[in-house]
């Protein structure tokens, strides 16, 4: 479980793609002080599992559901990447990609405009929250199609989105507590409308 907080932006060294799996070894400095095999970071909003560690790096494999679901299919060496993270509940598990159509500036504010599939429009509002590339953000507004994101200089030099640019993608994680009250609501509904057993249907049978 994460927050959204970056805590460093890393490299990655290598990127080993082998056919539907990938292996990456990331470049870091603040995530390795308490670090041990097995553990949980945040790399672009993905979460990974640490594989093996040295004095700047740790491994992790990427397996194909992320590979497809993802941007991290289209990673490779040198490319900035964020470390974990600690904003809002942020799983890691991201819901699908978006395409940053804009980028502009507004007083010391930028703002950052992004189109995403209706499955992941769904679930966004206006001033929720939504996890871009692992970072949490407010939704500043939204249309049917896309939504606006507006970041302070700090959190755009600090993290990924300094690199960003219209036409970019990037991994896209809904506010969960949204996704299990739907289906907390749907689950209570279809339970009530399940049965088919009706004062008619007894009578008609004997009852």
């Amino acid at each position: 479980m994460f927050t959204g907080i970056v805590e460093e932006v890393g490299r990655i060294i290598t990127a080993d793609r082998k056919g539907n799996s990938a292996r990456l070894k990331i470049e870091a400095e603040k995530v390795l002080e308490d670090i041990k095999i097995g553990d949980s970071i945040a790399v672009n909003g993905i979460c990974l599992t640490v594989t093996s560690f040295g004095k700047n790096y740790f491994t992790a494999d990427v397996m194909h559901e992320t590979l497809r679901r993802s941007s991290i299919g289209e990673a490779a060496a040198g490319m900035a990447a964020n470390g974990r993270f600690g904003g809002h509940i942020v799983t890691g598990h991201i819901d699908g990609t978006g395409t940053i159509c804009e980028v502009k500036s507004d007083e010391i504010a930028i703002c950052y405009s992004m189109k995403a599939p209706e499955k992941i429009m769904h679930y966004i509002v206006e001033k929720g929250s939504v996890a871009v590339d692992g970072i949490s953000l407010t939704v500043a507004k939204t249309t049917q199609t896309s939504f606006m994101v507006s970041v302070i200089p700090h959190t755009a030099q600090c993290t990924v989105l300094a690199h960003k640019k219209a036409g970019d993608t990037v991994n896209l994680e809904n506010d969960c507590i949204g996704k299990y009250i739907e289906h907390f609501l749907n689950w209570e509904k279809e339970k009530t409308t399940e049965s088919k057993i009706t004062r008619e249907f007894l009578f008609s049978n004997g009852f």
